[in-house]
């Protein structure tokens, strides 16, 4: 089964995570983050998962908007993060109902 491997390709972590993956053998859809995830699809992507987890700490908006504080209600949130593909954390990397969110070699070892 491929991993659905939701990246933005400019980033360190994600090309790390992605060659640590196909090193193991891993076949990988790419799904390019910088062209945007409609709300529908963050809702499918996130389904009844903590909508927070998904929050990327390191973004400016989020650090402006003091969402670690106060993190937005959960349709806001993916609004934003529909309109700000820089706000979800990365990379995002599926199989079938398991996702893990960031560079997680442990994580990444049980979904293989």
């Amino acid at each position: 089964m491929k991993l659905k491997f939701y990246e933005k390709r400019s980033c360190t972590t994600c090309r790390k995570a992605k060659a640590f993956l196909i090193e193991k053998g891993a076949e990988l859809e790419s799904i390019d983050l910088n062209q945007g995830l409609s709300v529908e699809e963050l809702e499918k992507l996130i389904g009844k998962r903590d909508y927070r987890k998904f929050l990327n700490s390191r973004n400016v908006l989020y650090r402006e908007m003091k969402m670690k504080d106060g993190p937005p209600p959960r349709d806001k949130a993916i609004k934003l993060m529909s309109e700000n593909p820089n706000l979800i954390k990365r990379p995002v990397v599926k199989k079938g109902n398991t996702i893990v969110l960031g560079f997680d070699t442990e994580a990444f070892g049980e979904m293989l």
